[in-house]
């Protein structure tokens, strides 16, 4: 967390939160304000407001002056809604405000001026709804909208996508909340709201694709087609079946691709008798993972910023399973790079990506010191993210230790018949934990996995070659402590 001042916001010590990206879902929530009156968020939005938070601690200098600038109560006396405190008789009766008190350590007196942790009354001349939720309740709040500084402002359409307008002014705030879009009325209208598979693959391994839907009309959405094509060509498809609500998101999970050699993706998501085919679709970019290693072992090296409690990074599968992971760190003390301890993991031949995430959202480069992670094979820097100025990076991998599969130990673990034509016994003495069982090809494709939760004592699995042709083979037990190869014939 950088504790600084900076344009007037005060950043603060609320753990490991990172503001809400524009276009982020809001999380609903209800909460009672100082005048006992009951704010359900998404009702607000389901009427067509809307809704302005602030965010805002009574000890806040900057919160402070932002709150006598009047925007937010000018906003609420021309646009709040019709009847409301002070509401103007001409008002255009499409949002709230809701002023917020973010911290759980202040209390009434703070809040009315007569505190010592206050900058003033905080009531006066106030007409918007102002909550001061007890400590529990701000403090999942907080969580859920990645309160990191105060004042924190969001504007949240009746769609339910938020994006930050702090310390705007009234005008700039209200020509965001016009360009908020409009339901299709009662005719019916699918969404293509987001993609969200995932933005890497390797060459030979099957992808599959998924897509978020959104029901943009006020009529009852049941049943939606995702289309994916690349090159004209339909390359995978996916249906929704149920029963979306206005606003109401679903996320659809398309048939694989196979051997995606990635590139671009169109989708296209339709259903029977839609009036707006002008969102219906969007593009993506998938990159082909170029990095292979050549031994199961990877080593995974970490340095940090001065803030090294806001890195953390895994190594996951193409299922989204993590084989490895590590952070937050501990802070430094000074701006400068810290290394850290490194980190081993065993993982099978197949298709993995990195992912490294800053929990504050400025990344690890810059003033703060240079951060950086990178999985390295045989010494050999394999992939990794060196530069990081925003919260997000992943880079794809493959392992394809053919030749050189080192066979690790696991108790009792044993392959036969070795030779194998049309079945294999898997053996292994297992520790009361999960495991999977899985044999990839030469290339690191997986041909069949299986997993196995919570299991102990000695095992005897036996596992089918139907469909597997002969040649040479890898034999995978992995669980939480590593993954254990051993190579098998398939005649």
């Amino acid at each position: 967390m950088k504790k600084i001042l900076l344009s007037g916001m005060l950043f603060l010590g609320l753990g490991a939160n990172a503001q809400l990206a524009d276009g982020s879902v809001a999380p609903d929530f209800t909460l009672t304000d100082i005048n006992g009156t009951v704010h359900h968020l998404y009702a607000y939005l389901d009427a067509g407001k809307t809704v302005v938070l602030d965010i805002s601690a009574t000890w806040c200098g900057p919160c402070w002056n932002y709150h006598n600038t009047g925007a937010l109560e000018n906003l609420w006396v021309d646009h709040g809604p019709a009847g409301g405190t002070n509401v103007s008789p001409s008002t255009t009766d499409d949002v709230i405000v809701i002023l917020i008190e973010g911290d759980g350590t202040t209390n009434s007196a703070d809040l009315h001026g007569t505190g010592t942790n206050t900058q003033g009354d905080w009531t006066a001349g106030t007409s918007h709804p102002i909550i001061d939720p007890a400590t529990a309740q701000i403090n999942a709040f907080n969580t859920a909208y990645g309160i990191a500084y105060f004042p924190t402002c969001y504007k949240i359409c009746p769609n339910r996508l938020i994006e930050g307008v702090d310390q705007q002014t009234e005008a700039q705030i209200y020509a965001k909340v016009t360009a908020c879009p409009a339901p299709a009325s009662s005719a019916v209208d699918v969404m293509a709201q987001s993609y969200t598979g995932l933005g890497v693959t390797c060459a030979g391994a099957d992808y599959t694709p998924s897509v978020k839907i959104m029901n943009n009309s006020t009529t009852t959405l049941t049943s939606a087609t995702v289309t994916i094509t690349q090159g004209g060509n339909t390359v995978s498809t996916g249906t929704y079946s149920g029963s979306l609500a206005t606003y109401g998101m679903a996320t659809v999970t398309c048939s694989p691709i196979t051997n995606f050699a990635g590139g671009s993706l169109t989708v296209t998501v339709t259903t029977s008798g839609d009036a707006v085919s002008s969102n219906n679709g969007l593009t993506t970019s998938v990159s082909l993972a170029s990095a292979t290693g050549t031994n199961n072992t990877v080593v995974v090296k970490t340095s940090t910023d001065h803030y090294g409690s806001e890195t953390t990074w895994a190594i996951k599968d193409m299922a989204g399973v993590v084989k490895a992971h590590g952070g937050p760190y501990a802070n430094g003390t000074a701006n400068q790079t810290y290394p850290q301890a490194d980190v081993t993991a065993n993982l099978p031949n197949g298709c993995y990506y990195l992912e490294v995430n800053d929990a504050y959202g400025d990344g690890f480069t810059g003033a703060y010191g240079n951060g950086s992670v990178e999985v390295t094979v045989n010494g050999t820097t394999l992939v990794g993210v060196t530069s990081l100025t925003s919260s997000y990076a992943s880079v794809g991998f493959k392992i394809a230790a053919v030749s050189g599969v080192e066979e690790l130990e696991l108790a009792d673990f044993m392959v036969y018949p070795n030779p194998a034509t049309d079945k294999l016994n898997v053996n292994f003495t297992a520790e009361n934990t999960d495991y999977t069982v899985a044999i990839t090809d030469v290339a690191g494709r997986v041909l069949t996995s299986n997993t196995y939760s919570n299991i102990s004592g000695s095992q005897n699995i036996e596992v089918s070659l139907a469909g597997i042709t002969a040649g040479n083979y890898i034999v995978t037990v992995s669980c939480e402590n590593g993954a254990y190869n051993k190579k098998v014939v398939i005649k």
